[in-house]
């Protein structure tokens, strides 16, 4: 399945790492097409001829742009996937009317293969063959999951954002590190790898956030104190309130 993008931002470079095969790609002149053909090899096309040449072609260009992109490829897409967000699956059907549409909401991690591609479950028929070809195609990259259509939002909340939510709690955990006097870069593998251990161990015990939290809170300990400030804090409204504000943007 020769895959095309229409669009070379981040998110589409992170796919095409993600892969490492040569790309079929397009931008709007930015120049971020041809650096990215420079890194994995390929060419820089037309949008028109992303969707010629493609057997799946990728919209990875602002959601704004849908009707207009469209326009220029009608008729020469064998099969869509939107990553634009915004746009629903029944958006996607009404640019590109007579092509097999698909709504994926990636994340960044994609880039290593750890990445969280939500599904927007079908809303109307689909060829069940291609589905499963384009969920397999995908499922190289990390974990897919497949969500109703009324809460693609909520999850682009959930995993969409979680790079820059925890690259912010890694900074400030850091920085309170370094203020005690740690090393920059050691305090960096501290907090990093902490995370990445914890999510594995939260991923092995099937989400168990509590009885993750007990296992290392001795009552009045250290652990304890420190949860304590992070809830006066309020980091559970600032979460809740992120939540909201991204959703409802």
């Amino acid at each position: 399945m020769q895959v095309g993008f229409i669009g070379s931002g981040n998110m589409a470079a992170a796919l095409a790492r993600g892969w490492g095969e040569p790309v079929l790609c397009s931008d709007s002149g930015s120049g971020r097409a041809r650096a990215l053909v420079d890194e994995l090899g390929g060419e820089a096309l037309s949008n028109r001829e992303v969707a010629e040449r493609a057997d799946l072609v990728i919209l990875a260009h602002k959601p704004y742009q849908l009707d207009a992109v469209a326009g220029e490829v009608a008729g020469a897409a064998k099969a869509v996937v939107s990553i634009l967000g915004r746009p629903s699956q029944a958006d996607v059907r009404a640019a590109y009317p007579d092509t097999p549409a698909f709504c994926v909401e990636p994340n960044t991690p994609v880039e290593v293969g750890r990445g969280v591609l939500v599904f927007a479950e079908p809303d109307a028929p689909v060829d069940r063959d291609l589905y499963a070809a384009v969920r397999e195609r995908f499922a190289r990259l990390g974990v897919v999951i497949d969500v109703p259509e009324r809460l693609m939002g909520i999850a682009g909340a959930c995993s969409g954002v979680a790079p820059a939510y925890w690259a912010l709690i890694v900074e400030a955990w850091v920085d309170a590190a370094v203020r005690g006097g740690m090393p920059v870069a050691t305090a960096q593998a501290l907090v990093t790898e902490g995370m990445a251990g914890t999510a594995e161990l939260l991923r092995r015990r099937e989400g168990d956030t509590l009885g993750l939290r007990r296992a290392v809170t001795s009552p009045g300990g250290g652990t304890a104190r420190g949860l304590a400030a992070l809830e006066r804090g309020g980091v559970r409204t600032a979460l809740a309130q992120a939540m909201d504000d991204v959703v409802g943007a």
